[in-house]
């Protein structure tokens, strides 16, 4: 009897240390996660502690969504080092109260400013939101320079023929890119039974890409371009129509034209929809590097090799007001946030930023937490900073 304790003690002991050393070894960020376990698959239902370790492992969450591989480039843009910013605002303070992962201000392609949080480092990645949107418009500006979409005004069941016989026979391409197509959808963050709660769990008809079917019978709500709506609906439509033009799924086209021939450092990530398709409208995984990156291709005016990969206009266009959005001094362009002193912002909920400023030269990329989706007073205090950088490069250009 005593033998048969003693190996059973052992063999508990042997277990306990087995599964301390397996807790152990799977990192801090798993640890967190797996101690509080999401029960709803809908991360605008997660808490915020539950989001604070997924947002870095989206990818890795199978059970959630998978995803595709954007490749990072064998010639990593370097970006160099410039001088500190010396801040007023006190910048711990700002990170706590903003919940932020990271903050990194380019200046003239110099880091000028680089800080993280939340367990978030330079090797790791977060989920991007809607910054994504920004990204899938530059896809269009490609497709469109190399003849995969003709023409901005074609309609968008020109290219999604699954569309044909829908309100989306009336709405042209740059409506999509402007969200003025006029088709009614809800975006509450807060609602369970909104539109961008429900379009990922729609069961498709016939194979067809879920957002496809989602909206096949769409209704209209306005004439197309009397009003702007944002609906991430009409972005994921854009992906599905520039994988149908360019025959490519979304994934490579940004790896084979942006990614790596910019420079990007880190391998990224596209989080899939449960037909396969990248949820274009969302959910690139990157490093916060990568994101100040692809603020500096913007700034470079999608230039490669000295060549631009975009038309002639495009990003001027993207990046200023094509609708008004009802408040004054801002505007939306092709998935672009727009303000009418000629910056803009690539945004995303729970307090994603890529801020672009190119009179200034500056890009300022966060990545962030907030409590709830949508946080109006963080996001104003957010810009007050932005606005106290502003004003430190103008200080400094005075000096100089």
């Amino acid at each position: 009897m005593n033998a048969v304790l003693k190996w059973v003690s052992v063999t508990v002991i042997s277990l306990a240390i087995l599964f301390g050393a397996a807790w152990w070894y799977i990192g801090s960020d798993w640890r967190g996660l797996l101690s509080d376990l999401p029960t709803d698959a809908n991360v605008l239902f997660w808490s915020q502690n539950q989001r604070e370790y997924a947002f870095k492992m989206m990818d890795q969450l199978p059970a959630l969504a998978q995803s595709s591989v954007i490749a990072a480039s064998d010639n990593p843009k370097k970006l160099g080092e410039g001088e500190a910013i010396n801040f007023n605002t006190n910048i711990e303070q700002f990170f706590d109260e903003q919940s932020l992962a990271g903050m990194l201000v380019l200046h003239k392609g110099d880091i000028r400013f680089e800080r993280y949080g939340l367990g978030h480092s330079p090797e790791k990645r977060w989920t991007s939101f809607s910054v994504a949107k920004s990204f899938t418009a530059s896809l269009v500006g490609i497709a469109l320079k190399e003849g995969h979409i003709s023409s901005l005004d074609d309609s968008v069941s020109q290219y999604i023929e699954d569309l044909k016989g829908s309100v989306y026979d009336g709405v042209s391409v740059s409506q999509l890119l402007t969200m003025t197509s006029g088709v009614k959808w809800n975006e509450s963050y807060t609602d369970p039974q909104s539109d961008v709660a429900l379009f990922n769990q729609h069961k498709a008809a016939d194979g067809l890409p879920t957002i496809v079917s989602y909206m096949q019978n769409a209704e209209r709500a306005h004439p197309a371009e009397e009003k702007w709506l944002y609906s991430t609906g009409e972005t994921n439509l854009i992906g599905i129509l520039v994988e149908q033009a360019t025959g490519v799924p979304i994934a490579q086209y940004l790896t084979e034209k942006i990614w790596q021939p910019y420079g990007m450092a880190d391998q990224a990530s596209w989080l899939l929809g449960a037909d396969g398709n990248e949820i274009s409208g969302c959910c690139i995984q990157a490093s916060l590097r990568d994101y100040a990156r692809y603020g500096l291709f913007v700034l470079d005016e999608g230039k490669i090799d000295g060549q631009s990969i975009l038309p002639e206009g495009f990003l001027a266009a993207a990046t200023t007001k094509q609708a008004d959005i009802g408040s004054e001094g801002k505007g939306y362009g092709y998935q672009w946030w727009t303000f009418d002193d000629g910056t803009f912002t690539a945004r995303g909920i729970f307090g994603q930023t890529i801020f672009i400023d190119p009179t200034r030269q500056l890009v300022v990329a966060m990545n962030g937490n907030w409590p709830n989706a949508s946080e109006p007073e963080l996001n104003a205090k957010r810009f007050e900073l932005i606005n106290e950088i502003q004003n430190i490069i103008d200080q400094e250009n005075v000096s100089n």
